[in-house]
């Protein structure tokens, strides 16, 4: 990475506004010794280490109930559902009851949530147990102000909707998002124009970190209580994915600021595991030994 890299990165993961950044970011995840002497006091709950079962899709796809019940014995006590891989909501809320593993949310296309199909949507998040339905990214030919402007606009009016039904809207970013397009950052135009009462946010720490505008641990302090759920995954140095924990962002620093953010759960995400199940048990071994 570049110099100019580095000290994002070292903002992005750094402790709250008003207290001393965190210049530099550890290779294998270390803090700084200036951070380090103020954390130790705060631990993420066992209830609140989920998978994201995307991170999950091939072992899913040959034995859906067998992944699951693996995920149980290492340790997660939730999931994000991303892909049912053949199943009915009823069949996965089944395996994940039998297991004692519990659906906190669901992603849903951009295009069922803003049509027809909300609905049937939401109730089929009812059904698998959830709290969240939550749009896992944007057609690109909203990729402007104007369209993120019309984003917002129909996010509240699905954003209602769910109220109604009982849950909440969520939207989970990508590295796009975060990017400035005519002098406005597309991501802040979503924070902005939506109702915190009816849109939440499931923060991508990754991407929020590798698009340059957004830094986790500042987006809990400036608009607090908006981001319900994280997708916890972590960047190797070259810029690619790794397990959480085995990278260089500073989890400690940016957890700092999470009570102010909402957040509630941390669901492990990895794009492109070698070993899904290997995976599985090296970011929950770290996330579960972490103290901030």
């Amino acid at each position: 990475m570049n110099s100019t890299r580095r000290a994002f990165l070292g903002r992005a993961v750094g402790a709250a506004l008003g207290t001393a950044a965190v210049t530099t970011v550890g290779i294998g995840g270390a803090a700084p010794a200036s951070a380090a002497g103020r954390r130790g006091c705060r631990r993420i709950p066992p209830s609140g280490i989920g998978m994201h079962l995307y991170t999950m899709r091939t072992p899913l796809a040959a034995d859906f109930p067998g992944t699951l019940e693996q995920l149980a014995r290492i340790g997660y006590a939730t999931v994000g559902v991303s892909g049912r891989h053949g199943n009915s909501p009823a069949a996965i809320r089944k395996m994940l009851d039998r297991v004692r593993l519990k659906a906190v949310l669901e992603h849903v296309g951009y295009d069922i949530v803003t049509g027809p199909g909300l609905p049937q949507a939401l109730e089929d998040v009812h059904t698998l147990g959830g709290r969240w339905i939550v749009v896992p990214s944007l057609p690109g030919s909203l990729h402007s102000p104007a369209g993120y402007r019309e984003v917002a606009r129909q996010f509240n009016r699905a954003g209602l909707a769910a109220r109604e039904s009982g849950l909440k809207l969520l939207y989970h970013n990508h590295g796009g998002d975060h990017e400035v397009v005519d002098g406005v950052s597309l991501y802040d135009i979503l924070l902005d124009e939506t109702d915190p009462e009816l849109v939440g946010f499931e923060l991508d720490v990754y991407w929020a970190a590798k698009g340059g505008s957004s830094a986790p641990g500042e987006l809990f302090v400036r608009h607090p209580g908006r981001f319900p759920a994280l997708h916890v995954k972590d960047m190797a140095p070259n810029g690619d994915f790794a397990d959480v924990g085995s990278g260089v962002l500073d989890f400690p620093g940016m957890f700092d600021t999470a009570r102010q953010g909402g957040v509630r759960q941390w669901l492990v995400e990895h794009d492109a595991p070698a070993d899904p199940f290997a995976s599985a048990r090296a970011s929950h071994r770290y996330l579960s030994r972490l103290r901030y």
